[in-house]
């Protein structure tokens, strides 16, 4: 009974993370439509191949948000026959999907720029600073908000739309950077928007790359767990009668994590005696860490018993 308690506590936790990563995720795409609107109209009225870029980029996450939304929701169904491990790996799937349409973006931008480039056009509007300026404001301060909230979640398609914003935030400096210079050069540097939006494009595609690593890491199940690894082998040796810990791995789903430990203990002990401390330990990790879903422990008589 104790047990199923502990679980369902847990499953209860990781519902509460995937429910604040949904909603933090649905706020940043409110703020991401409205401001792919306000750059969009600004940079074609504007001449600003670079803020047109930019509201393509803003356009994107908006995309993006919409596919981590499904990631998390669909991570949410409970454990099945057919999925004993839950569905956590379609979070990490979205985060892949999402840093790929990032890249796709990126490519877009940057043929568009070197395009624009090669032909003669107008000088951006000086208003379209101002606009690039509050953008950066604006998507920076969401950066830092979602990145604060994910602390709690563990999500890394959440992280992914962190990323999203901050990207955003660079984009809409390059630009700004751009349009400064086109409007200080004056005729002949109208071109110098253009190259900004390139180099937005290279730092898009540069994050991309970052954030499906990242996402393939785990769906490949690469070790995780990093520094929490000490945490957690602590934890088993203060249990009674765990002589040591001979073998630690743990795998990530969604934002949860799945531990698999080798513990040593008196090989004169008895089956069941085993199986009691192996539960202590399993429950002692899962009361300490709300992100640990199960822990499964394997017994072994310690050397020279």
């Amino acid at each position: 009974m104790a047990a199923q308690d502990a679980s369902s506590q847990v499953s209860s936790a990781q519902a509460g993370r995937l429910a604040l990563g949904i909603r933090t995720t649905l706020a940043g795409a409110a703020v991401n439509v409205m401001l792919a609107v306000v750059k969009a109209v600004a940079g074609i009225l504007g001449h600003s191949f670079a803020l047109v870029a930019d509201a393509v980029e803003s356009l994107t996450d908006v995309v993006g948000s919409l596919v981590i939304l499904g990631g998390l929701a669909y991570s949410l169904r409970p454990a099945d026959e057919n999925h004993p491990y839950g569905h956590g790996k379609a979070e990490p799937l979205a985060a892949a999907l999402v840093a790929g349409g990032m890249a796709g973006a990126a490519a877009g931008i940057a043929w568009g720029a070197w395009r624009e480039i090669a032909r003669p056009h107008h000088l951006p509007a000086g208003y379209t600073l101002w606009v690039l300026a509050l953008v950066v404001v604006i998507k920076e301060a969401m950066s830092r908000y979602v990145v604060r909230q994910n602390e709690v979640v563990g999500s890394s398609a959440v992280k992914t739309d962190a990323w999203h914003h901050r990207s955003d935030a660079i984009t809409s400096g390059l630009a700004f950077i751009g349009i400064s210079i086109a409007q200080i050069g004056g005729k002949g540097y109208e071109a110098a928007d253009d190259w900004a939006a390139l180099g937005a494009a290279a730092m898009i595609l540069f994050n991309a790359g970052m954030l499906l690593r990242e996402a393939l890491s785990e769906l490949t199940d690469e070790e995780a767990g990093g520094p929490l690894h000490r945490r957690w082998e602590q934890i088993a040796r203060d249990v009674p009668e765990v002589r040591s810990v001979e073998k630690l791995h743990v795998r990530k789903m969604g934002t949860s994590f799945y531990i698999d430990m080798h513990l040593e203990v008196d090989g004169a002990l008895t089956v069941r005696r085993g199986h009691e401390i192996a539960h202590a330990v399993k429950d002692a990790i899962r009361a300490a860490d709300a992100r640990v879903e199960d822990v499964l422990v394997h017994v072994e008589p310690a050397r020279g018993t």
